[in-house]
């Protein structure tokens, strides 16, 4: 109440003051003003034709002895005016037409357009519930978008109201955010099937076989964790529940087998080509490249992700930290004292697990009486890949024979044989090689059909083969199916505020506004730095690095394209500055989810673990701070030197070496290995 109270009193004060508003602001020598209640352009000296951007296009308007009408319709409602005057400056307009016919002029500030992301920023930090505070920034940006008319507590509701009314709606109508919304449901269905039935902990028993010691009981682990990389609490809570007798047996501690199930959830779920996360990840890269001008590359938001993995240094980074750490038999810090504890007592803890049971532990056991058999989870899994592999090929093809098409140069017959020979003339480059001629086609995909290709052939497949193996019946396979459902309904929710809040940011001008106030003030080199710092200590305070994206994702992509070009990069250079901080803003929320005490996945990893959960926070933290640390100067680096996918390789090996030397200085090695 207290912050809401401020909040209003901040939004008066603002709307009451007449410093900030005027009835008119310069644009040369033009101004728009009110002229006998109407809205209209005014100048002195201008008659004839003229040409002024409105909301980033040029609109034709004609002057009558200095007076010319607006080029716009407008209604109760109101409408927002971006202007850009001829020497850059932009200024943003609320007119809506009263009740008599006359108009009520607004200016508001630009800097209100940066309030919405802000409020929720601040309030998930403040209460650190996320869905709430992105409802309450796309409140405000729905209040300010409305001119912010306080003469009435109707208008104030009404700004409530089209949170769901305009917003929530105009995110859920969009055929590509409903492909995303059912791709991850059918998903979800599909993890809770294959866990119910026993596949996945068929496939875990398997490969548990090769634990023959301290160090293979670890790399096991990581294994496990890698593999399972379509979900990131499936992931923690199979590997963690499955392993834990595993790890008691060699005496390794509870603190590091929560430490090794942690850092390969989320990491591999958040690379990886087809996970839960992806579909939420080609929402937020697609808001953010809506906001970009000038970006005509032509890339889907698919290939963009794709062309961003390189950069993702810190998941990669975790993943090979983890393999030095097992390899050399050494730990530092409290990690060190805890494996020392379990080696030398037996006391794999240092005491029994206050975290109470779970629905999700529970949703994702074998049912009882289940035969364990591997390819009950295998083939629902493989099928999910090979089926988004043959997806994105057939819809990029196929797309690419249309673009032929219109060039005139399409082969006879639209096969997938005949087209791939054409794509030479499509790329100008006969020469053409197989990779380039891939990116074409993977670019030129549609990633969202082939998803729901694979999302649903995966789910068809674990229900059959639950039927057809006797593990449950149709009944409670079509429930356990909906339960599946249900686990992902928090994640959508977030993804659904999250467009909500893209599209009020869109129409405030947010993007446009911090590009022209960040264009000269930042370097671009430093950017990812800058962003990855933001990232982790947003994704630290929420504990959400689902949140983080949503919010970031909008701002960080056009503010990195808007960087670049300021600063006269070539081409492929500004790319590589935005593929890096695409990257970084993953790589920095993953990062902060694993450092933070009150991260869902961290908290299930101390429970699959049966872990106390504060000595898994503290026994974790500085292994993912040392990650941090080397991420952060490899993307620094990658944008000096420019990037590139050799760039990154070769400082993927240099950090690699980084990390095998600081645990070759800090680390110790553990007994009885």
């Amino acid at each position: 109440m207290l912050i809401g109270g401020l909040f209003l009193s901040v939004v008066n004060l603002i709307a009451q003051s007449p410093d900030m508003f005027t009835n008119g602001i310069e644009l040369k020598s033009y101004r728009l003003e009110l002229n006998q209640g109407k809205a209209v352009f005014t100048s002195p000296d201008s008659h004839g034709m003229a040409e002024i951007e409105i909301n980033g296009e040029m609109q034709a308007v004609e002057f009558t002895q200095g007076i010319a009408p607006l080029p716009v319709s407008v209604d109760a409602k109101g409408t927002l005016l971006l202007l850009r005057s001829p020497q850059g400056k932009l200024s943003l307009h609320h007119v809506a037409q009263l009740k008599n016919g006359n108009h009520r002029l607004r200016h508001i500030p630009l800097w209100l357009s940066v309030l919405p992301p802000l409020v929720a920023i601040l309030l998930a930090l403040i209460f650190r519930e996320v869905i709430s505070s992105l409802f309450a920034g796309v409140w405000t940006g729905a209040f300010i978008a409305g001119g912010m008319r306080i003469e009435s507590p109707y208008y104030f509701l009404m700004s409530f109201a089209e949170v769901v009314q305009k917003y929530v709606v105009a995110a859920l109508n969009d055929s590509g955010h409903l492909s995303i919304i059912v791709f991850s449901m059918l998903i979800g269905g599909m993890v809770a099937l294959v866990s119910r039935n026993g596949g996945m902990a068929g496939i875990v028993q398997s490969l548990s076989r090769l634990a023959r010691s301290p160090r293979s009981a670890q790399f096991t682990t990581w294994l496990l964790g890698v593999a399972i990389f379509f979900d990131d609490y499936a992931n923690t809570l199979i590997v963690g529940n499955t392993m834990r007798p595993v790890t008691d047996k060699f005496r390794i501690s509870r603190e590091k087998l929560s430490y090794l199930v942690d850092s390969t959830a989320a990491p591999v779920a958040a690379v990886a080509f087809i996970t839960t996360w992806i579909g939420a990840q080609l929402g937020y890269i697609d808001s953010g490249i809506a906001n970009i001008e000038g970006f005509g590359s032509g890339m889907t938001a698919y290939s963009i992700f794709l062309s961003a993995l390189p950069y993702s240094f810190y998941a990669f980074f975790t993943l090979i930290f983890m393999l030095l750490i097992i390899y050399m038999r050494r730990d530092f810090g409290p990690m060190y004292q805890a494996e020392l504890r379990a080696r030398t007592t037996g006391e794999v803890s240092r005491q029994k697990s206050t975290v109470a049971g779970s629905h999700e532990t529970e949703a994702l056991q074998p049912a009882e009486g289940v035969v364990l058999k591997w390819y009950n989870a295998f083939i629902p899994v493989a099928l999910v890949i090979l089926i988004t592999i043959f997806g994105l090929l057939d819809t990029g093809l196929q797309a690419c024979w249309s673009a032929l098409a219109e060039m005139g140069a399409a082969p006879a017959t639209q096969g997938w044989g005949a087209t791939w020979s054409s794509l030479g003339t499509l790329l100008s480059d006969e020469q053409a090689g197989f990779v380039l001629k891939l990116g074409k086609v993977i670019g030129s995909a549609d990633s969202y059909t082939a998803l729901l290709w694979a999302s649903f052939a995966g789910a068809a497949s674990a229900l059959i083969l639950t039927i057809r193996s006797k593990a449950l019946n149709l009944g409670d396979s079509v429930h356990i199916m909906i339960v599946g459902f249900k686990t992902m309904l928090p994640a959508l929710l977030i993804l659904i505020m999250a467009w909500s809040l893209a599209a009020v940011t869109e129409q405030l001008h947010t993007a446009s506004y911090l590009t022209e106030a960040l264009r000269d003030s930042i370097s671009p080199y430093l950017l990812p730095a800058i962003i990855f710092v933001l990232a982790a200590g947003i994704s630290f305070s929420t504990g959400s690095s689902w949140s983080t994206m949503a919010i970031l994702y909008p701002i960080a992509i056009p503010i990195a394209w808007a960087v670049g070009q300021s600063a006269g990069l070539e081409p492929g250079a500004a790319n590589a500055i935005l593929f890096n901080v695409i990257a970084v803003v993953l790589s920095a929320s993953v990062l902060g989810d694993h450092c933070s005490p009150i991260s869902d996945t961290t908290i299930l990893s101390s429970l699959a673990s049966d872990c106390p959960h504060i000595d898994h926070v503290r026994t974790q933290l500085p292994y993912a701070l040392t990650v941090g640390a080397v991420s952060i100067a490899a993307g620094t680096a990658a944008a000096l030197l420019g990037g590139g996918f050799g760039v990154c390789m070769l400082l993927l090996l240099v950090g690699a070496g980084l990390m095998y030397l600081i645990l070759l200085r800090f680390g110790k090695v553990l007994p009885h290995e």
